[in-house]
């Protein structure tokens, strides 16, 4: 559902992501690793079709990132890191603009609206405006928009970044549910989510792709833990 050949993308005389190819297939959750400043939010924003790359293309769901954005755009949800939102709007205004934009009408919108709002256990926040919200309410609702088209592909920047143990737990729980008929990427520094829900791992450093295979075999290999691992991995890298 995700396939990506030599996709390269620079800041000037940074290269942030260099040339990366791989294919994520239904079913599969790819936890998509590396330190600060390795390109995971770079790849995931030329995925997602909010930044263009230099050269090489990817497909999401058979469509080109280059010549049919929107088509990529509707098929996908997607979490940014900081998912931006109108502070002003309360929750429910801002999941019906989201519909607006997804064109998501009548009966079905209801729905919808109904479906991710308990899914991501914001009923109790739904009169609330956005500027009042915690970090963590605020990225159950970020998770929410994600959500509300039921699109076929998932691609989440750090989704449970400031949620409590709890509300990990519930957040992994859904997707782990949602695994078995969609294509997810997650991007995390919390390596225990990797172990929790991650079919496969990518391990990305300066811009390029150390390692792609599961979090266990990753920990038989360097016959360590998955945090000890990493760092082995990148460390050796950077020197």
């Amino acid at each position: 559902m995700i396939s990506v050949k030599d996709l390269r993308r620079s800041f000037g005389p940074i290269i942030a992501v260099d040339g990366i190819s791989f294919e994520v297939a239904k079913g599969e959750v790819l936890g998509f690793l590396g330190p600060n400043g390795a390109g995971k939010s770079t790849a995931m924003k030329m995925l997602t079709c909010f930044l263009p790359p230099d050269s090489g293309t990817a497909t999401v769901c058979g469509y080109d990132i280059i010549m049919e954005p929107i088509k990529v755009q509707q098929s996908l949800g997607y979490l940014a890191e900081n998912a931006p939102a109108y502070s002003e709007m309360t929750v429910g205004s801002f999941l019906n603009f989201v519909c607006d934009g997804r064109q998501i009408k009548g009966a079905k919108r209801k729905e919808a609206v109904d479906r991710v709002v308990k899914l991501c256990s914001v009923e109790s926040v739904y009169h609330q405006t956005i500027e009042t919200l915690s970090k963590g309410y605020r990225r159950r609702v970020g998770l929410a928009q994600a959500l509300i088209h039921d699109p076929q592909v998932l691609i989440l920047d750090e989704p449970t970044d400031g949620l409590d143990p709890n509300q990990k737990h519930d957040v992994r729980q859904l997707i782990n549910k949602m695994a078995r008929d969609k294509c997810i990427v997650i991007s995390t520094h919390i390596l225990e989510e990797v172990e929790a829900v991650c079919t496969r791992t990518i391990i990305i450093s300066q811009g390029k792709i150390l390692i792609d295979t599961t979090p266990k075999e990753i920990k038989e290999k360097y016959n360590c833990t998955l945090d000890e691992a990493f760092r082995k991995i990148t460390k050796k890298q950077i020197a």
